[in-house]
C-alpha cells in the first residue's frame, strides 16, 4: 500500500506548480494497481513479439529510448518515492500508431510510429517520456479508475479493511482499463509540467516540449489524428503553458548539462 504521507509524493523543491496528488487515489491500492498494470504489460509484450513487433535487446531504437529512460528515471524518486521499488521497463514496438505510454509502476511502451515516424530528437523523446512517467507518478491511473469505480470501490476497501476481502479481484476488473484509460484535462497539465521539469532535471532542453508539441499538431492535420492525440490533445493554449513555465526550470536544465 502506497503511504499516504504528503512529503512521499510531493516533489523537493519543485519549480513548477502542480499541487498536491488526487486525494481519491487512496481508494485504489497501490500494490493491486501496479500488479494488474505488470499483467496487462506482459500481455501485450507477448502479442507485439508474436506479430515479429516488439523490438529486441540491442536494436537501436530500443537502446536509445532506454539511455533517455534511465537519466529520467534517475530523477522519479522527487515525484513519487514508490519509484524507487518499480521494475522499470522501457520497450519499442513497430507500429505505425503514434502512441507511447507509462502504465502504474514503470511500465513504458513507445510505438515506432511516434518515435521515428515524427522524427524525435532525443530532447524530444525526452518531453514524451517524462510526460507519460508523470501520468504514472501522479498516480493518475489510480485516481482515475478509484473515480470510474465510485461507490461500489468504497465499498469494497471498507469490506477490505474488515477482514471482508473482496479486492483481491480489484485487479482482474482494473487490468484492461490500463491501456485506455483517459485521463481529465487537469490531468494533462500535471504530466506536462511535471514531465518538462523531470527531463529538465535530466538535463533535455525543456524547448523541446514545444518543438515535440508542434509535431504533434502537425501531425494530427486537424481530422480526428494519432492515437496519442485522442488522449493527449495538442492545441496553443497548452504550447503556451509550457512556454510560461520553461523558465522555472531552465536552471534545472543548466545545472544538469554542467555537471554532466
Amino acid at each position: 500500500m502506497c503511504s499516504l504521507l504528503p512529503g512521499l509524493l510531493a516533489p523537493a523543491h519543485a519549480q513548477v506548480d502542480v499541487g498536491q496528488p488526487s486525494a481519491l487515489r487512496s481508494l485504489v491500492p497501490a500494490d493491486e494497481i501496479e500488479d494488474a498494470s505488470r499483467q496487462e504489460y506482459a500481455k501485450l509484450l507477448q502479442q507485439a513479439r508474436a506479430q515479429g513487433a516488439l523490438a529486441p535487446e540491442g536494436d537501436p531504437g530500443r537502446v536509445r529510448l532506454q539511455a533517455i529512460a534511465r537519466r529520467l528515471i534517475a530523477q522519479a524518486p522527487r515525484w513519487n518515492d514508490r519509484a524507487r521499488q518499480w521494475q522499470w521497463e522501457v520497450n519499442l514496438i513497430g507500429s505505425k500508431s503514434v502512441n507511447a505510454f507509462c502504465m502504474p509502476g514503470g511500465k513504458i511502451a513507445v510505438f515506432t510510429g511516434l518515435l521515428d515516424g515524427l522524427k524525435l530528437s532525443d530532447d524530444e523523446a525526452a518531453m514524451v517520456l517524462g510526460h507519460e512517467m508523470a501520468h504514472a507518478l501522479r498516480e493518475h491511473a489510480r485516481s482515475r479508475i478509484a473515480k470510474s469505480e465510485g461507490t461500489g470501490l468504497a465499498l469494497s476497501i471498507g469490506a477490505q479493511l474488515l477482514g471482508l476481502g473482496q479486492v483481491g479481484d480489484l485487479a482482474a476488473r482494473m487490468g484492461t482499463q490500463l491501456l485506455t484509460l483517459k485521463f481529465s484535462r487537469e490531468d494533462e497539465v500535471e504530466a506536462d509540467l511535471v514531465g518538462l521539469e523531470l527531463a529538465a532535471r535530466a538535463g533535455y532542453d525543456p524547448q523541446a516540449a514545444i518543438s515535440l508539441w508542434q509535431k504533434m499538431g502537425a501531425a494530427g492535420g486537424g481530422q480526428g489524428g494519432p492515437a496519442f492525440l485522442s488522449t493527449h490533445p495538442t492545441g496553443p493554449d497548452r504550447q503556451q503553458r509550457l512556454r510560461e513555465n520553461i523558465p522555472r526550470v531552465e536552471g534545472l536544465y543548466r545545472a544538469a548539462r554542467a555537471g554532466r
